[in-house]
């Protein structure tokens, strides 16, 4: 583990001196050849197959070849995460665009000074997400399953930092971490679109799947409102950056927060997402067990 983890950091210092753009480009052109020739694929082609029925293989075929090239990418992308995120509302939209209304709401969010539950999905460069919340003033931490190699986890972390004020691993601690980060009123993000062991029933693409049920339950507790954000991919290095209004979650008999029916809604927007943009959705992860 220590040696992959080395080599893992060499590989990331080495990015580190590549121009993103051309670097992604080549890692992009890169991974549509090479992707189709690694296991991983089968799964995702028997998943998207699964979610899109009524498509054909030739289409398939074009948007698997498009999740390889948005994954290669985004393995450059990973070493500049720290300047990647460059908007500011004072200048012209740089690499981070935004349309009206998320401006709006993002200009909301920062007088909002309640804690909140942001939710994303494996779309696009889904990091990017973690870093809005800086430029409007607010502290964010941020819910992610490490990887096992202890030194590239920290070179990665390391990438974030100014931006990101805690990083809260999935595991035994991660319900009391997060429940500190809300008490001090600040946005906590998670990714919900993986299989979730002992999560509750949800229906995504018109089947049944295991949604982890943590920020509804937080949401519950604490009445906070929740969001969801995505970037989109654009050409020439660009994102569209979107956030919704604050969900309007299903309440049972009591009033309080409804746990399957709230995750439901939000498994139900991250499917609109992925049928927008079906290319730029991370397919290899097994969804449907």
């Amino acid at each position: 583990m220590n040696v992959l983890g080395t080599l893992n950091l060499w590989l990331l210092r080495l990015l580190q001196r590549i121009d993103p753009d051309r670097g992604g480009a080549f890692a992009g052109w890169l991974m549509r050849r090479i992707g189709p020739r690694l296991r991983g694929h089968q799964v995702a082609s028997a998943q998207l197959a699964m979610a899109f029925p009524e498509k054909t293989e030739a289409q398939r075929a074009e948007i698997l070849a498009g999740m390889w090239d948005n994954f290669g990418r985004l393995s450059v992308e990973y070493a500049h995460l720290d300047r990647l995120w460059d908007y500011d509302p004072s200048k012209p939209p740089g690499r981070i665009y935004m349309d009206a209304k998320t401006v709006e709401r993002f200009k909301r969010l920062g007088e909002d000074r309640r804690p909140a539950l942001f939710f994303t999905a494996h779309l696009a460069n889904w990091e990017l997400v973690a870093l809005a919340g800086s430029s409007v003033g607010r502290e964010v931490a941020v819910v992610f399953r490490a990887p096992r190699f202890g030194s590239f986890t920290q070179a990665l972390a390391a990438a974030r930092t100014a931006r990101i004020a805690a990083f809260i691993p999935a595991g035994p601690e991660a319900p009391l971490r997060i429940r500190e980060a809300l008490r001090r009123n600040w946005i906590v993000g998670m990714l919900i679109d993986q299989h979730a062991v002992r999560g509750v029933d949800a229906m995504y693409f018109g089947r049944s799947c295991k949604v982890n049920p943590m920020l509804a339950r937080f949401a519950r507790r604490l009445e906070c409102p929740i969001y969801g954000a995505r970037v989109i991919r654009l050409p020439n290095g660009r994102f569209r950056f979107e956030i919704t209004e604050p969900l309007d979650p299903p309440r049972d008999a009591q009033g309080k927060i409804d746990i399957a029916g709230t995750m439901q809604l939000i498994t139900s927007i991250i499917e609109t997402w992925v049928r927008e943009h079906p290319e730029q959705w991370f397919w290899i992860h097994r969804r449907w067990r």
